[in-house]
């Protein structure tokens, strides 16, 4: 099912002030992108939501949602939450516990007439796929469930912004994966900015086109997920969660008798482990920077499937840490590679280097980007 909600509306963000809570952040986001602001516990991420959602207020502030200036401490322009149109779903979904899903919903619909209530709740938990669960209490529900409700009565709004602080952090991995997945698929018929708040790196790579990475409310970084995880300077994320290159690619074909799919992206062809996916679905890919060896030459004679030329277009040697970073564009991927000092001087590693990437099937993560494309979502 489609549903437009709104036109392309872009939202543009600038928070500054230095406390009680330091924030310095900007940022834009248009219509169809998912924005996930990730940084550690106290760095400043559901402040960000709360000021969108007009729930806080900096000390200097500009938000705009398309031609509507919502926040702008300049001229004393501060849009109340009520009049904004934003749809938020809190960590805790703050349903009311003594109503059933559709009533939930329905108490977001105040600005649609009466008649049209119940029919416009009913589609939207359709749309998440409780169709069947209409007159189910939250304490009928599961975790998963109730994180649905939650989101089509921020749908309900019919906002301009979606919002989500944590939305999986109440449920465990394998629920968190499903929703994960439906979001996504989601997200794809929203004609409408997303911005997501985590601190667990697997919902940025699974659901993010773009990143604000955040230290004690500073932006570190902020760009397309693809720029930003090949970077090879960020250190902080090095420490954090390690680091990788994402990029989106293609299934072409299945070779169920050999375990493995065949992917094309924009560097080429690679090889993955085998998983439930069909083909032409598209996928995005992860593969630890750790992962991947260099070589001078293709070599000959290795259980290797992936073998990459490429040209190294940065090498990052941080004293803070033994192994050095190299930067490798292949084709219009940029791929990362841990490799000790050692390994830059016996190869010569430099700027301007053609090498190849050897890169292990089993080392490939997958992740399907089409809820319909993976059997875990059935």
């Amino acid at each position: 099912m489609s549903v437009r909600l709104v036109a392309d509306r872009p939202l543009l963000v600038t928070l500054r002030q230095d406390g009680p809570i330091p924030l310095d952040v900007e940022f834009t986001c248009h219509s169809g992108e998912v924005l996930a602001i990730f940084g550690p516990s106290g760095s400043g991420k559901t402040t960000i939501l709360r000021s969108v959602a007009g729930l806080y207020q900096p000390s200097h502030a500009s938000i705009r949602s398309g031609a509507d200036t919502w926040t702008d401490t300049s001229r004393g322009t501060f849009v109340p939450p009520y009049r904004r149109a934003v749809g938020l779903v809190f960590q805790e979904y703050a349903l009311f516990p003594h109503l059933t899903a559709v009533l939930n919903v329905m108490t977001a619909l105040g600005h649609r007439p009466r008649v049209e209530r119940r029919h416009k709740a009913e589609a939207l938990l359709n749309l998440v796929h409780l169709g069947g669960h209409l007159s189910r209490k939250p304490n009928e529900l599961s975790g998963g469930e109730r994180q649905r409700v939650a989101l089509a009565r921020a749908l309900a709004r019919e906002p301009a912004v979606l919002l989500l602080d944590e939305p999986f952090a109440a449920v465990d991995r394998s629920v968190r994966r499903r929703l994960q997945n439906e979001i996504d698929s989601l997200r794809r018929s929203l004609d409408m900015p997303l911005i997501l708040v985590t601190h667990d790196f697997e919902d940025v790579v699974r659901l993010a086109t773009h990143v604000l990475m955040l230290e004690r409310g500073r932006a570190v970084a902020c760009g397309p997920i693809s720029t930003l995880m090949s970077r090879p300077d960020l250190s902080w994320l090095r420490e954090a969660v390690g680091l990788g290159s994402v990029f989106d690619a293609t299934v072409t074909r299945l070779h169920a008798d050999r375990g493995l799919v065949e992917l094309a992206f924009d560097g080429g062809t690679l090889f993955a482990p085998a998983r439930h996916v069909a083909a032409s679905a598209a996928v995005r890919v992860r593969i630890p920077a750790r992962e991947i060896v260099l070589a001078t030459s293709a070599p000959t004679g290795l259980s290797l499937h992936n073998v990459l030329p490429g040209v190294v277009t940065a090498v990052h040697a941080d004293t803070a840490f033994e192994a050095v970073v190299v930067q490798l564009t292949v084709g219009g991927v940029v791929l990362l590679a841990e490799v000790t000092r050692d390994a830059v001087g016996r190869l010569g590693i430099d700027v301007g280097q053609r090498l190849h990437a050897l890169i292990k099937s089993v080392s490939i993560e997958l992740l399907a980007s089409d809820a319909n494309n993976t059997e875990e979502n059935r």
